[in-house]
């Protein structure tokens, strides 16, 4: 099984609300990665899911360190393992199992909104 984390992203420059969650999915030797307003609730309403270029797989190990180029502070608050394969598409709809970590269900990522679901 691949891997997830969720940052809590603060002081980014071009995030007026000062914080947001960076979701990442491991895909290779990057992760796919969205902007997230809130952490995903079990069951909750869907959320904007802001595509953001990949990032490194060092962000999915227990790390709290400042942001290349000046772009704030990111911390891991969340982490675990998802099963399933994310389309060939970067753009095409994700739908995955969380199921290992704090977060759990079915995750789902479709025309820029996530949602988490149970299994």
């Amino acid at each position: 099984m691949l891997r997830y984390s969720l940052l809590r992203h603060t002081g980014a420059p071009d995030d007026p609300s000062g914080c947001h969650y960076d979701l990442l999915l491991e895909d290779g030797e990057t992760c796919r990665s969205w902007r997230l307003p809130d952490i995903p609730p079990l069951n909750g309403t869907s959320q904007e899911a802001t595509p953001l270029a990949p990032h490194r797989r060092v962000w999915l190990e227990p790390r709290s360190a400042a942001v290349s180029g000046d772009r704030g502070w990111a911390e891991r608050v969340m982490a675990g393992r998802y099963r399933g394969t994310l389309p060939a598409d970067p753009d095409a709809a994700v739908q995955l199992d969380l199921v290992d970590g704090a977060l759990r269900g079915q995750l789902r990522i479709t025309a820029g909104r996530c949602s988490l679901t149970p299994p």
